[in-house]
């Protein structure tokens, strides 16, 4: 009875996902009770789970952990998915995206998210991932009428199953080299560097790159960001990234503690490649969605930094620069959606041409978003970039913190274009105005959050502080 209760959120999300079908099927008018219920099910789900015992506790034989890394993570999921279901609305019901089955599939994903983020078991941690990547799967090609869309969706599936083949093959390795499926079981059977299990290493990295869109396992991100609709698009730029970061923690410092001297190299190599990729590639783009995706690809590559040092200063610092993408990225998709003219939605970074003119507070809210994203103080992106950069300082990788900033000065001039672009070039046709108010309160919130961080940033580096894995 006792383990029914720390797995409470996932029954109730998964309840909550068999009754909504039902809902949508058998109830007239069901796609919009369960868009309603959708979102109500994240608030309750965020109740349940802030609910939950700060102490670590292990269940099913020790495969399935909840602490506060995982609760953390968790309502971080519920909190962003929450808002990007808030800010599509709009854009889901003016396209040809099946209504019922969009917030459906999204919860479904979330649910698999669940799985990953308290795995403490190879078996548990690929069924989590499995689950989540049926959806995304699904949610890429989700616009069945678009040719771009099913491109997305096929190309997304081709090379996602690669990846999830090379992971698992990765996974056996460690098994036949190891004994156990247990992350405790592993890291003590693991002691030193055996040629089969450093191989296992490798390929499980492989796997895991492939879901943050690290380099050279980035080449689906442009691609699948531009062919989606765009409310699939802002899912994937946010909400599966926490499942992916979270289980890099995991794997590195529960299972492979042991050869940190291993996998540290492979984690500096897709961190500096991915910032200097992400830098460099989205300086030629026109489609809004495709820089943003080159965006995700480097600012993948500094969360990453954190993660290589080695020490649980470097973990926390990840954690909180991947809490502020996240509102930043927020932001500026809740800006991508509000391009729309007689409800036709731009994609083209030249559509936003002296869009200061026509609508103000809209430009300015992008104005704040991209000044953060390319780490201008004192917004938070500056913050986020500045905790990464320390922890790395502190560990002595002084090589890794003049790459970053670096890449940071580069990247820097995308953003400042798109702002040139639309404060300074000739206006345009006027974008609607008619927003939803759930886009509206999704830019305001993000927006207030990036400007205002400075003042009182203990509140986030308060919540992360208590998260220590080793």
């Amino acid at each position: 009875m006792q383990t029914i209760i720390y797995i409470l959120p996932e029954l109730f999300l998964s309840l909550a996902i068999m009754s909504l079908l039902m809902v949508g099927v058998f109830v007239k008018k069901g796609s919009k009770i369960v868009n309603l219920f959708s979102i109500l099910s994240l608030i309750l789900l965020i109740a349940l789970i802030l609910n939950q015992s700060d102490t670590t506790i292990k269940i099913f034989n020790g495969s399935y952990i909840i602490d506060n890394l995982s609760i953390f993570m968790k309502v971080l999921t519920l909190i962003f998915c929450f808002f990007v279901l808030l800010a599509s609305r709009d854009y889901v019901k003016n396209t040809n995206i099946d209504k019922m089955e969009y917030p459906i599939i999204i919860l479904t994903s979330t649910l698999g998210m669940f799985l990953m983020i308290s795995s403490y078991d190879l078996i548990i941690f690929y069924l989590g991932l499995e689950l989540q990547s049926l959806s995304l799967y699904i949610l890429a090609a989700f616009n069945r009428e678009d040719a771009k869309s099913n491109e997305a969706g096929l190309k997304y599936f081709v090379l996602s199953a690669l990846a999830s083949g090379l992971l698992l093959y990765g996974s056996s390795l460690i098994y036949g080299f190891t004994g156990s499926t247990n992350f405790e079981v592993i890291a003590a059977n693991l002691k030193e560097a055996q040629v089969g299990a450093v191989f296992g290493i490798v390929f499980i990295i492989v796997g895991l790159a492939f879901k943050v869109s690290l380099v050279p396992f980035h080449m689906w991100t442009p691609d699948v960001y531009e062919g989606a609709p765009t409310s699939v698009t802002s899912f994937f730029a946010l909400i599966p990234k926490i499942a992916a970061i979270t289980v890099f923690i995991r794997f590195m410092y529960v299972p492979f503690v042991n050869l940190i001297d291993q996998w540290q190299i492979i984690i500096l190599f897709l961190s500096i490649a991915s910032m200097i990729l992400g830098a460099v590639a989205a300086i030629g783009q026109t489609n809004i969605k495709r820089l943003m995706a080159y965006s995700t690809i480097g600012h993948m590559g500094y969360a990453l930094a954190g993660l290589a040092v080695g020490t649980n200063q470097g973990i926390q610092s990840t954690i909180i620069y991947l809490t502020i993408y996240l509102a930043m990225n927020l932001g500026a998709f809740s800006c991508i959606f509000m391009m729309k003219r007689e409800n036709v939605f731009y994609e083209n970074i030249n559509d936003l041409s002296g869009l200061s003119k026509n609508h103000p507070m809209l430009a300015f809210s992008f104005l704040i978003i991209l000044f953060s994203l390319a780490g201008i103080p004192p917004l938070a992106g500056f913050f986020a970039k500045f905790y990464i950069f320390m922890s790395v300082i502190e560990a002595e990788m002084y090589a890794l913190a003049i790459i970053g900033l670096i890449t940071t000065v580069i990247s820097a001039f995308y953003y400042l274009r798109i702002i040139k672009i639309i404060y300074f070039d000739k206006s345009k046709k006027p974008f609607d105005t008619s927003y939803d108010w759930g886009l509206k309160s999704s830019l305001i919130l993000s927006s207030i959050l990036v400007l205002i961080y400075f003042i009182y940033p203990s509140i986030l580096t308060n919540a992360v502080s208590a998260i220590i894995i080793y």
